[in-house]
């Protein structure tokens, strides 16, 4: 079990709080001097919450949340005005899964989670309808929704998906084409059903996208949760989970490759819950080329009542060029003392080199080993997805990236 637990206390001299608010969100932190307070929030999950984007003051880049992120190429995603209409998708017909559009009024809207940030709250404000998934079937069935015609307007979307109790399903999220989006994903995983959803971000160099999930995961239930991303100019696409039940386990997964000038972000939260919960989370990204950027911030908070916790957050970044810049950060909250066990790693380096000199050994070429070595990296994330046609393009879009001309060796 990691030793690294959050220091709660408010230092001597500090102002001081009041906490309010009730219900299922989190609380509201503030100070008799704003509205949302000056005193930084301590603990992951007492973060201020609402769905209205007016409730938020002006993102600045110097928020917590926002520091490592281009906020200046983005501000029409933040503040901006959105297109909240219907935009075309391309689904197959699966048994056991609807897909249509509902009205704002759907009673599960709001259910997985509520905006902590502005430009989540922008999005929440403006779409008219949302897009949901509806699994009901036992046996394991596979859908792609295949979207590529977000148009050239800046957008603001919101995305449905339910397993029923019982189901078990495979959903994939395709993203591709032009975008500058703004986007919602809720994620309701009723009691014992198994749900992997893989979101791929594969949009045109230019695209902008920032995406906030909100997952809850019944009693006995599974969620695989895995993030590819591999195209845009800002792809920023944050899962936050909530092991609300007894039983429930959850798998964050991510892969990433970062190109010239690309900023790839992901700020993950898993929140244990209830007791004998089971949390995995596991990210690892390559970063080439002048300018490539990665974030990772990795939040675990077990809570008072996750008793018999068992938790671990990991981040690998592997830099192949000079002029590449990787933020991982992990922080792990533990509130109970009766845990199985919790921890956390990060680790940003080059190529090894007695890999590459045991590959070049045995008469195979520099830049073969090298392209190797990376793919033997990426490769664990890519085998856990569970879809091997899937599995398959994202092999081939790796070695894409590898051959591309920022490449190493290249």
């Amino acid at each position: 079990m990691s030793d690294e637990v959050t220091d709660l206390s408010t230092p001597e001299g500090d102002t001081a709080v009041e906490v309010t608010g009730t219900g299922t969100r989190p609380s509201i932190i503030s100070d008799a001097t704003t509205r949302h307070g000056d005193v930084p929030v301590q603990t992951r999950n007492a973060r201020f919450t609402s769905a209205d984007v007016a409730d938020y003051p002006e993102v600045t880049g110097r928020e917590g949340n926002w520091k490592l992120t281009p906020v200046d190429r983005i501000g029409d995603l933040i503040a901006g005005e959105l297109d909240g209409g219907r935009y075309e998708f391309a689904a197959a017909t699966v048994p056991g899964i609807d897909v249509s559009w509902v009205p704002r009024s759907d009673e599960r809207i709001g259910l997985a989670g509520i905006p902590e940030e502005k430009s989540s709250a922008n999005a929440w404000s403006t779409f008219g309808e949302a897009l949901a998934i509806t699994i009901s079937g036992e046996e394991l069935v596979e859908l792609t929704v295949d979207r590529s015609s977000f148009g050239s307007g800046a957008r603001g979307a919101h995305t449905i998906i339910e397993a029923k109790p019982f189901s078990n399903a495979v959903v994939v999220l395709d993203n591709s084409g032009a975008a500058t989006l703004s986007e919602n994903v809720e994620i309701i995983v009723g009691d014992s059903a198994r749900l992997t959803l893989v979101t791929v971000q594969d949009f045109d160099d230019d695209a902008r996208y920032l995406a906030t999930h909100f997952g809850s995961v019944g009693r006995d239930s599974y969620l695989k949760h895995v993030v590819v991303s591999l195209g845009g100019s800002i792809v920023r696409v944050n899962p936050s989970v909530t092991l609300g039940q007894p039983g429930a386990e959850g798998e964050l997964l991510g892969i990433y490759f970062s190109d010239a000038g690309q900023h790839l972000e992901q700020q993950v939260f898993m929140f244990h819950k209830a007791p004998n919960t089971k949390g995995r989370v596991n990210y690892k990204g390559a970063l080439q080329g002048q300018g490539a950027r990665s974030v990772w911030i990795g939040d675990v908070l077990i809570g008072p009542d996750a008793s018999g916790t068992d938790s671990y957050e990991q981040n690998r970044n592997l830099v192949l060029t000079d002029g590449t810049r990787a933020d991982s950060i992990p922080n792990l909250e533990i509130e109970t003392g009766d845990i199985l066990g919790a921890g956390h790693a990060s680790a940003t380096g080059r190529f090894d080199d007695e890999q590459l000199f045991y590959l070049r050994s045995r008469g195979i070429s520099e830049e073969q080993a090298r392209r190797l070595v990376v793919r033997g990296f990426l490769v664990e994330i890519v085998q856990k997805i569970g879809s091997p046609a899937l599995e398959e393009r994202l092999h081939d879009a790796i070695e894409a990236e590898l051959a591309g001309p920022s490449a190493v060796g290249a």
